[in-house]
């Protein structure tokens, strides 16, 4: 017997110590599920969010790139008024 204590009085703390250590470790089991639950909820969260925004950024891109064809077109056409008026004015300067 050690510290008064039989072999089977031993084996019996030992059991109930490791009995504790395993319900504090399923315990914290338990936790690390909930948040692991609750952090897969949030990147389903983000996914969706990153889906629409990914659309709505294709949606203003498209937009912003006919704008920029608008612009483009704009400019060659008053590029061209503006060559057909010199050309004019040139023709009307050596003619008249």
């Amino acid at each position: 017997m050690e510290n008064g204590k039989s072999r089977l009085q031993q084996a019996q703390d030992g059991v109930e110590e490791v009995t504790v250590i395993m319900m504090e470790n399923l315990n914290k089991a338990d936790e690390r599920s909930g948040k692991l639950d609750d952090l897969e909820d949030r990147a389903e969260e983000l996914l969706a969010k990153s889906k629409t925004f990914e659309k709505t950024a294709n949606q203003v891109k498209q937009k912003k790139r006919w704008e920029n064809k608008k612009m483009l077109f704009l400019f060659i056409g008053v590029g061209v008024v503006a060559g057909l008026i010199i050309v004019g004015l040139i023709i009307y300067a050596i003619v008249g």
